[in-house]
């Protein structure tokens, strides 16, 4: 079932079943198609609702990791969210890391997954190339173990963004933001329970610095997934789903 994108108040984003929330926020070049499994999973149990981060549009002045913690509080301010469960990939734990520490009234549990804070080889050390399609599908699938997963609709998506100057100096504007931005000092000021799923295999943010997060946060696990890069939720659903269920009924 295709995600169905809402708009209020400026704001766009999907909005699935009801109960507890489950606040789900998307990476760099993160799209909804990105959190299909997780929707068609636990929108039977859970309210799940996704913002679109305002990345391609937010004034460049403001695309940086504050700019996007700023967006998200005036998001769960507008849609008067409580006792959420956040979960973010890549860029999006960043996020959702420092909307926790900002916020931790508001934040039950935490699952990162793939996330940007620590260290992240985004883009595989490098910045978007305009116009230039193979440098753009091989980076899609530097995101994968298996570059199948890197479908030409994904590609055909992050080729169009980056053809565009505005939306590519947001892009290079919000990564320089986020590699500057190590919370090694922070992130063990967390008190919610937090479920670190990791990609065994993953190139952009390795195993180690998974086990650096496990280390710091303090009420955290850490589970790994075979043959998986940057994007379990995407290359392994149900493995995925699995794990994030098990840690939620807990």
């Amino acid at each position: 079932m295709a995600l169905r994108v809402q708009e209020e108040r400026g704001f766009r984003f999907v909005d699935e079943g009801s109960g507890q929330v489950l606040m789900l926020l998307h990476g760099l070049f993160g799209a909804l198609s990105n959190w299909q499994g997780v929707v068609d999973r636990f929108s039977k149990n859970f309210r799940v609702v996704i913002p679109m981060l305002p990345i391609y549009e937010m004034p460049i002045k403001e695309a940086g990791l504050e700019g996007l913690r700023k967006f998200t509080e005036d998001f769960v301010a507008m849609k008067n969210l409580n006792d959420m469960i956040i979960m973010g990939n890549s860029l999006g734990g960043h996020v959702a890391l420092i909307y926790t520490l900002k916020n931790p009234q508001k934040v039950k549990k935490l699952i990162l997954t793939g996330s940007s804070g620590l260290f992240e080889d985004s883009m595989g050390g490098s910045y978007p190339k305009r116009g230039n399609y193979e440098y753009i599908r091989e980076r899609v699938a530097y995101t994968f173990y298996d570059p199948k997963v890197a479908s030409k609709e994904l590609v055909d998506e992050v080729f169009e963004t980056t053809g565009s100057i505005p939306k590519c100096m947001r892009i290079v504007a919000i990564a320089k933001s986020a590699q500057r931005h190590n919370m090694a000092t922070e992130i063990p000021k967390i008190k919610a329970p937090t479920l670190l799923v990791w990609g065994l295999n993953d190139t952009i943010t390795p195993p180690i610095v998974a086990h650096e997060f496990n280390r710091l946060i303090p009420n955290s696990s850490l589970r790994f997934i075979d043959k998986c890069c940057h994007a379990p939720m995407m290359e392994h659903p149900e493995k995925f789903n699995e794990l994030v269920e098990e840690f939620l009924v807990t």
